[in-house]
C-alpha cells in the first residue's frame, strides 16, 4: 500500500478515481474543492509527476482558479522549476493583485533564489497590508535566518508568536536563534511573561518547555510540560515533549505512559510508535520495543529511525542476521549518517563478519572524520585480531585529524606497546600525558595484569613528579 495505506479510505478512493482517469485519457468531472485535495495529497507524498498532472486537468476545467494556480506555483518550487513557479504566480497576481498568500509564496520564491533582500522586501510590503500577519513575521524570521542575522529573526520570530502564541514553528526557531547568539538562557524572562499574564495558558508551560529542554534543563522542563498537560489533558504536542523529558531523565515508565497518552490523543504516527518503542527498550521490554518498532515503519517505510532503532534491538538480542537486514535499510534511505555505519560495524563484528565490520567503520569515518570514537571502534577491530600494525595506522590517521585529542594518543600507545615498539609507545604515553593527564587510566583496561600495571603506573609517577 505504500503512502496510500496512511490516507483515510475517502482519500484513497479520490486518488484511485482520478488516476484511473488518467489510464483510461478521460478526465471525469471533478469538484474544484476534489482537485485540490487531490494535488495536496500528490505533494504531500512527494509525486510531483502526478501532482502536475492533476493541476492541469484541474485548471483545463477551472482556467481561473487562484487556488489551483498557487498549488501549481508550488509544484513547480519543489521541482526546481523556480522561474516557471514565479511565472504561475504572476498569472494568479492578474486576477488577484494584492493577495496575501500569493505575496508570501513569492516571497518564499525568492529566498529559494538566495534573493533574501528581495524575500524581506515582499514580507514586509505585506505585513502592512495583512490582517493576519503571523506566519508572515514566521516567514521573514526565516529569512534572516538564512541569512545569518540571528538578531533580526528573533525579533520577526517574537513578534509572529506575540500574535499568535500556538505557533510552534516559529517557537522552535526562536529557541534555535537564542540558543546561536547565546541568549537563550536570559530569554527565560521573555517567555516567563506570558505565563505571568496567564497562568492557566498551558501553550505559555509548553513555550517555557521548550527553553528548558533546548537549556539541557530536564528536571524543569518535565515541570513545565506537566502542567501544560495539567491545564489542557488534550495537549499532544506537551504530553510527547513530556515523554521525551522523562527519558533524558530516565524515568522510562512515565515516558511510555506520556508516549501511549500521545497516540491516544492524535492517533498513530510513526514517530510516537518509534519513540514508544525507545521507552520499552530502556525498560528490557524488548518483545513490546519490537513490536513499535515494527509498528512504526509499517505506518512509514521511509521512517529510517525506526529501522536503526530496530537493528540495535535486534543485535542486543543477539538476533545479527535480523539486525543486519534493517541496519542496511535504514543505511539506503539516509546513507550520510555516520551512526547508522558504526551501527552496521558493530553488527557485523558482533556477527564476526570482521571484514564487513572494517569496511564499515571505515565508512563512517569519512563521513564523520571529527568523531574520536569512530577511530577508536576501527581500530579495536585489527587490535581484536592481534593486527597491531593496521590498529597503529588507523591510529595516525585519527591524530592527523584530531591532533589535540588525548585518548588517541594512549590508545596508539596501547598498540605500540603490543606491537613489541616501546620507545615509540612512551614517546605517545608522554604526549597523551601532556594533553590529558587524568585519562590515562584508560591504559589499565587494556592490561589487566597486575605486574604490567606496577610498569605503568611507575612511568606515569615519574612523568608527574617530572611535570612538577
Amino acid at each position: 500500500m505504500g503512502e496510500y495505506s496512511r490516507m483515510n479510505r475517502e482519500e484513497r478512493e479520490l486518488l484511485k478515481w482520478f488516476e484511473e482517469s488518467l489510464v483510461n485519457d478521460r478526465m471525469l468531472f471533478l469538484e474544484l474543492e476534489q482537485f485540490e485535495e487531490v494535488i495536496e495529497l500528490y505533494i504531500q507524498m512527494e509525486k510531483y509527476g502526478k501532482a502536475m498532472k492533476a493541476c492541469e486537468a484541474a485548471l483545463a476545467q477551472y482556467p481561473f482558479s487562484v487556488d489551483i494556480m498557487l498549488l501549481k506555483s508550488k509544484v513547480y518550487s519543489r521541482t526546481d522549476r523556480l522561474d516557471e513557479a514565479l511565472d504561475m504566480l504572476d498569472a494568479a497576481s492578474n486576477y488577484q493583485p494584492g493577495d496575501i498568500e500569493i505575496a508570501m509564496l513569492r516571497g518564499n520564491l525568492c529566498s529559494l533564489q538566495g534573493d533574501y533582500e528581495g524575500a524581506i522586501e515582499i514580507y514586509e510590503e505585506a505585513i502592512e497590508r495583512a490582517e493576519e500577519k503571523d506566519e508572515l513575521y514566521y516567514n521573514l524570521g526565516l529569512t534572516y535566518q538564512a541569512m545569518g542575522r540571528y538578531d533580526r529573526a528573533i525579533e520577526a520570530y517574537k513578534t509572529c508568536i506575540e500574535s499568535n502564541m500556538h505557533h510552534e514553528n516559529a517557537l522552535y526557531e526562536l529557541a534555535y536563534c537564542l540558543d546561536m547568539t547565546g541568549k537563550l538562557e536570559s530569554s527565560i524572562n521573555y517567555y516567563q511573561k506570558f505565563i505571568d499574564a496567564d497562568p492557566y495558558s498551558s501553550i505559555a508551560w509548553y513555550n517555557l518547555g521548550i527553553v528548558y529542554s533546548k537549556l539541557k534543563k530536564f528536571e524543569k522542563a518535565v515541570d513545565a510540560y506537566q502542567y501544560a498537560v495539567y491545564i489542557d489533558d488534550d495537549f499532544a504536542s506537551a504530553w510527547y515533549n513530556l515523554g521525551n523529558s522523562f527519558m533524558t531523565t530516565e524515568e522510562f515508565e512515565k515516558a511510555k505512559e506520556a508516549y501511549e497518552k500521545t497516540l491516544d490523543i492524535e492517533g498513530p504516527s510513526a514517530e510516537v510508535f518509534c519513540s514508544l518503542g525507545n521507552a520499552f527498550e530502556k525498560l528490557e521490554d524488548y518483545k513490546s520495543a519490537l513490536k513499535f518498532y515494527h509498528k512504526a515503519v509499517k505506518k512509514d517505510k521511509y521512517y529510517h529511525e525506526a529501522l536503526f532503532s530496530l537493528a540495535l534491538c535486534l543485535n542486543k538480542q543477539e538476533k545479527s542476521f535480523e539486525a543486519l537486514h534493517f541496519i542496511n535499510k535504514a543505511i539506503e534511505i539516509e546513507p550520510m549518517n555516520s551512526d547508522y555505519y558504526v551501527a552496521l560495524g558493530q553488527i557485523e563484528y558482533k556477527a564476526g563478519n570482521y571484514n564487513e565490520s572494517l569496511r564499515a567503520f571505515e565508512q563512517a569515518s569519512n563521513h564523520s572524520p571529527l568523531n574520536v570514537d569512530i577511530w577508536l571502534d576501527w581500530s579495536f577491530i585489527y587490535y581484536d585480531l592481534q593486527e597491531f600494525a593496521e590498529a597503529c595506522n588507523i591510529m595516525e590517521e585519527a591524530i592527523d585529524e584530531l591532533p589535540e585529542e588525548a585518548e588517541l594518543y594512549y590508545r596508539m600507545t596501547i598498540y605500540l606497546f603490543c606491537e613489541g615498539k616501546y620507545q615509540e609507545a612512551f614517546n605517545y604515553l608522554e604526549n597523551a600525558l601532556v594533553l590529558d593527564f587524568e585519562k590515562h587510566t584508560v591504559l589499565y583496561e587494556f592490561f589487566p595484569k597486575i605486574e604490567t600495571q606496577k610498569a605503568l603506573f611507575k612511568i606515569i609517577e615519574q612523568f608527574r613528579n617530572n611535570d612538577n
